[in-house]
């Protein structure tokens, strides 16, 4: 199926554009330092060859504890706004969020769960399906650094080496100089250990929310076209994996003389 069906809805806005892969925080808190899109992404979005990438979205889970800025981050790149007194979320909120990705349209769902342990059976359910997990804390609060357990959560909902994983760091307008520093070469180390990618993040300010949302979109994008093409391909060879045709009460000499007949395509 070709993607240049576009899905109903808005016109993706200038800043979600993407065509270059974007980079990201930092080299040593990074998992893939790639420069560019997978080949075959490439080659198959010119083609506009991508399947149904174009028509599917991607889940996005937002998970930490409460009051680490969660809800926030996604207000602030969703809504470019920024609220000091918002409300705890109840139970889950998600947002979609349009790109266009390569020449193909793409869109994240990104799901927000209350950081409450007495939604913790409510969120759970709404992990499942991820393809990105983003786990979150405060940078100017280290205890909220060491509560995993969210993580562990949304992962025990996925099949293992099914999700990116991110570790971000909230808040970072609260924190300057060696403070921050020391902050983030914590949760770098951590980040690493969890086979995370670190970000440090302000959903004040807005620094650094657009290029890591940019850095999810496009991650999640390539594994998406990639298991496009996978099916595709698999898909292809078991038509084309024909046996020999026998022809029923025939000879073992006229069997002989058969040449083998391939179901697949050439």
């Amino acid at each position: 199926m070709r993607s240049s069906l576009t899905p109903l809805g808005p016109t993706v806005s200038r800043d979600r554009i993407i065509d270059t892969f974007p980079k990201w925080y930092k080299p040593d808190a990074s998992l893939q330092l790639k420069e560019h899109f997978n080949e075959q992404v490439s080659a198959a979005c010119q083609r506009r060859n991508t399947g149904t990438v174009g028509l599917k979205l991607s889940k996005v889970v937002v998970v930490g504890d409460l009051y680490v800025g969660k809800t926030s981050l996604i207000h602030r790149f969703c809504k470019n706004v920024f609220d000091r007194d918002y409300k705890a979320t109840i139970g889950v909120d998600f947002e979609i969020e349009r790109f266009e990705i390569a020449g193909i349209p793409f869109s994240l769902q990104i799901w927000d769960t209350a950081g409450q342990e007495k939604f913790k059976c409510i969120a759970s359910a709404y992990y499942r399906g991820a393809q990105v997990i983003i786990t979150t804390f405060d940078l100017s609060d280290v205890q909220t650094l060491e509560h995993t357990r969210w993580l562990e959560d949304a992962l025990r909902e996925n099949e293992v080496g099914s999700c990116f994983i991110f570790l971000v760091g909230t808040k970072k307008d609260l924190l300057s100089g060696a403070a921050c520093e020391q902050a983030e070469a914590e949760a770098v180390h951590l980040a690493n250990e969890m086979q995370a990618e670190y970000w440090s993040v302000s959903a004040k300010t807005g620094e650094n929310v657009k290029a890591f949302f940019s850095r999810v979109a496009a991650l999640a994008f390539e594994q998406s076209v990639l298991q496009e093409l996978e099916k595709r391909n698999s898909t292809q060879l078991q038509v084309g994996d024909g046996d020999l045709i026998r022809i029923e009460g025939s000879s073992p000499e006229t069997q002989e003389s058969e040449r083998p007949f391939s179901l697949g395509c050439c």
